[in-house]
């Protein structure tokens, strides 16, 4: 009988043989997920020399089957840490990822100090980034829009396991009408679609189980910027902080759309990898 040590040796050669990145965190969070334990933990350290449990057994290699097959990590796992906080996602949601804390960082430095804030996060998809701006700003207000049931049903999960008061909109923001049902916000976030269509033509096989509308953003992945600029600049109050996620080399077309709409003090930010990742400006 094998022991959960070397059904983790195992896995993580299958792993490696197979061209799957990280190839010890993804067996040590499965194992972890099998066994019902964070594979961060001690206890979990303490059970690698135990005789593994049939049940158990079955439940990791099927586990494995799954991720050599693509699926992602976070979904077979189905929560994820997103700026230190936890998430639930799994089919039917965008995966949180390191990516998008920069645009978290990038708020809470140029955020408005003066008073209790008003934050609407776009295209919200898990809630991570409004419940993740809520934790770490003064906030009197935060309100989550987004158009999947599936997405929302995640966000519901993440708004009681983080003990946020965040509010949800169902709606579409290509619908100038969505915009009428939320408050005047002080920061407007959004981390909206934006592969362009040869983006979509070459994902990796995992990006291919997340949902195809939270990733696509028309032909020059620009789509969902032009209708987030038309319908919602009335939302932000004016001195308000718009900050926009963007895809790799995307920063001067977004930057000359917020300019065009009278927006000032129009910045880009980088991320951890040096990237261009997140846009700032402030409205008129």
């Amino acid at each position: 009988m094998s022991t959960y040590a070397q059904l983790l040796e195992k896995a993580v050669k299958d792993f490696e043989k197979a061209h799957v990145e990280d190839e010890s965190l993804n067996a040590r969070e499965l194992l972890g997920k099998a066994l019902g334990c964070d594979c961060r933990r001690f206890d979990f350290e303490m059970r690698l020399q135990d005789s593994a449990d049939g049940v158990v057994q079955g439940e990791f290699e099927s586990l494995c089957q799954r991720r050599l097959s693509g699926e992602p990590l976070q979904y077979l796992v189905g929560e994820w840490e997103f700026y230190g906080l936890p998430f639930k996602v799994g089919q039917g949601v965008l995966i949180p990822r390191q990516d998008t804390e920069t645009l978290i960082d990038t708020v809470r430095k140029k955020a408005p100090k003066d008073k209790p804030l008003t934050v609407v996060d776009l295209c919200a998809g898990s809630g991570c980034i409004g419940i993740a701006l809520e934790k770490y700003l003064d906030c009197e207000q935060v309100t989550a829009v987004e158009v999947s049931d599936e997405a929302i049903e995640y966000m519901k999960q993440n708004i009681a396991i983080n003990k946020s008061k965040m509010k949800i909109v169902k709606g579409d923001i290509t619908d100038r009408q969505t915009a009428l049902d939320l408050p005047t916000a002080d920061v407007l976030t959004a981390n909206p679609p934006y592969l362009t269509a040869q983006d979509m033509k070459l994902l990796q096989r995992e990006v291919t189980f997340e949902p195809q509308g939270a990733l696509f953003g028309g032909d020059d992945g620009l789509d969902f910027y032009r209708h987030i600029l038309i319908n919602f600049k009335q939302t932000l109050r004016t001195g308000g902080l718009i900050a926009l996620e963007i895809g790799i080399g995307m920063e001067d077309e977004v930057m000359t759309m917020l300019v065009r709409h009278g927006f000032e003090n129009v910045r880009a930010h980088k991320d951890a990898c040096g990237a261009f990742r997140c846009i700032t400006g402030f409205r008129k």
